[in-house]
């Protein structure tokens, strides 16, 4: 009897949530909408943007403009959409109020109210931008292009969707999303090269690279003091790198560093790190320091320990960081990083054809990552996803992305700054890949394939379906003996033949899919275009002039303002193509 009783109150309960959920108002309907969006009394800057912004994009989507009230402007029975953390809402629901810095978020239905909470920097703001994403389809491509769909009405039942990013520190180094405060934000990235506080929550950043030779020049010090440089061959010799075995290189090392914190108090690590050359110092003292240490690396952290020793007392939520990169990449012995130390470890010699740990010749790699794992209290990556000798050829490298992001997270990576273009737009699918890595950095486990069909589908218009076939067919160079290096040339084994003929057939299409479109259409499939263009002309150099490629690129890299390659500018570059036509 108990039995039947509890089935038939179990059966009214079901029978009323689902007539509630019928119940449900409309969010909008043919233009019109009975919320409003309602802030905390205390929401931070962040959240008032993203409100405002919940605001404006509502309104293009559904054409109903939504009120913006503060919590002490409810009345009973109103319905809305509360933006930030409400306590009242926290009791009701069993949850706790996130920390401030926390970027994860949740959206959920509360009865007939949606409520959007996270911390209080960028979580709810994060959250908001999410529910625009996953419940409308709005989709922030590029700095210039959002996708924003049309619906007439809208309606919601049980509404639930909470997530946390999977890296803490995400940063996209292209030149077509960087000095952009919008883009990071609508696409969940939150480090950028320059620190900078905004109605975003702001951006952190990681102070610049390379730093030791600006902190101790040649230019300046070397006259007078040549023991601050490297011992090379029995000779001091400037721009190379420091002599870190000298206490006065130390002690100048910690002023300039308490004066970079001082001057730039909006960063959360600072680099103290080797020059971008491979002439350590070759000094007894120095040597020695390494022979105890386990090589170049030892010497180099325990140099950046007593730096960060003494920033610690001034400092203590400040951090020091510095490479590990060629030279300087294998993991020391003997010796750890402080806990206020982060080390960059730098993918440069990889192959980036193959995921990091299925691929033979990225073994040293992974060893060396797991060593740092177990040593570096803070582990962060600088990874590369183009090719840097030519930015605009093919660069197939779509299907390790997501998969090297995890190996990173696996060995401890607290961030993650993939490299592009920095020098100038243009580069090959730079729009593309920016956008699928700031998904993927956020979630390593969204497919890549098909954030990539999306782009091309609604980005390309009416060329998509080519601009589709072409990306399928440059990911398809990748064999199972392919070394994809970030400075391979027009003439690698990769480059066929047949693979340029088969390329050009249908770019050729594309562009005569779009002849009747609009400008802006158009010049994204001419960018797309151009790859191959740079490829005819640089393997076949007199016949690209005869044809009128060569003309074409040049007028539109310079048009468009197209570094062709990270070491040449423009005219640079077609200087040194017109001696091969000599």
């Amino acid at each position: 009897m108990k039995r039947v009783i509890f089935i038939l109150i179990l059966a009214v309960a079901v029978a009323w949530s689902a007539f509630t959920v019928f119940q449900r108002p409309a969010l909008f309907e043919d233009g019109k909408s009975d919320y409003s969006i309602v802030l905390c009394n205390d929401a931070s800057v962040s959240e008032q943007t993203a409100a405002r912004e919940l605001q404006q994009y509502l309104e293009q989507i559904g054409g109903a403009l939504l009120p913006i009230i503060n919590c002490d402007q409810l009345a009973d029975g109103q319905q809305h959409i509360l933006i930030g953390f409400n306590d009242e809402y926290g009791k009701q629901c069993g949850v706790e109020r996130p920390d401030s810095n926390d970027e994860g978020y949740t959206y959920r239905s509360v009865g007939k109210n949606i409520w959007i909470y996270g911390g209080r920097q960028r979580g709810t703001m994060y959250g908001v931008y999410s529910f625009l994403e996953n419940e409308f389809g709005v989709r922030w491509y590029t700095k210039d292009y959002t996708k924003i769909p049309k619906v007439e009405k809208w309606k919601f039942k049980n509404l639930y969707c909470s997530e946390k990013p999977f890296v803490n520190y995400r940063y996209i180094l292209y030149c077509n999303v960087e000095w952009n405060k919008k883009w990071p934000a609508h696409n969940k990235c939150n480090t950028a090269w320059a620190a900078s506080d905004n109605e975003y929550g702001g951006l952190t950043a990681y102070w610049n690279a390379h730093t030791m030779g600006q902190f101790i020049s040649a230019e300046e010090y070397f006259h007078q003091h040549p023991e601050y440089f490297s011992l090379r061959d029995g000779k001091r010799t400037p721009h190379t790198q420091l002599c870190l075995s000298n206490p006065e290189v130390l002690q100048i090392c910690i002023e300039k560093m308490k004066k970079t914190i001082a001057d730039n108090p909006l960063y959360w690590v600072y680099s103290l790190s080797q020059n971008d050359n491979q002439f350590p110092c070759q000094c007894d003292e120095c040597r020695a320091i390494e022979e105890q240490y386990g090589g170049h690396s030892g010497l180099v952290v325990w140099f950046v320990n007593q730096v960060a020793d003494a920033i610690k007392p001034l400092y203590p939520d400040k951090y020091i960081g510095t490479f590990a990169y060629q030279y300087t990449r294998q993991a020391p012995t003997g010796i750890a990083p402080r806990d206020n130390v982060v080390i960059r470890l730098c993918s440069i010699e990889c192959c980036f054809a193959h995921p990091l740990e299925e691929c033979e010749h990225n073994r040293p790699f992974i060893a060396d990552i797991e060593k740092w794992s177990q040593i570096a209290p803070n582990l962060y990556i600088w990874d590369y996803v183009v090719n840097f000798r030519q930015y605009v050829a093919p660069f197939p490298n779509f299907g390790v992305l997501a998969r090297n992001i995890k190996t990173f997270k696996k060995y401890n990576a607290i961030g993650i700054m993939e490299q592009a273009q920095y020098q100038s737009l243009g580069g090959e699918f730079s729009d593309l890949k920016a956008w699928v890595l700031s998904k993927l950095l956020w979630n390593p486990n969204f497919d890549t394939k098909a954030l990539v069909a999306q782009f091309i589908e609604d980005y390309y218009g009416e060329a998509a379906p080519f601009v589709q076939q072409y990306f399928n067919l440059c990911q398809s160079l990748v064999k199972d003996d392919t070394v994809l290096g970030i400075y391979i040339d027009d003439k690698n084994s990769l480059y066929t033949d047949e693979f340029v003929a088969a390329a050009k057939k249908l770019l050729d299409d594309a562009r005569q899919a779009v002849v009747s479109s609009d400008e802006e259409i158009r010049l994204r499939v001419d960018f797309v275009c151009l790859q191959i263009d740079y490829l005819r002309m640089m393997r076949s150099p007199h016949e690209a002039k005869e044809d009128g490629t060569y003309d074409r690129l040049c007028a539109f890299v310079r048009k468009h303002n197209v570094r062709l390659n990270e070491f040449s500018s423009i005219e640079e570059f077609i200087a040194d193509f017109n001696k091969l036509l000599e």
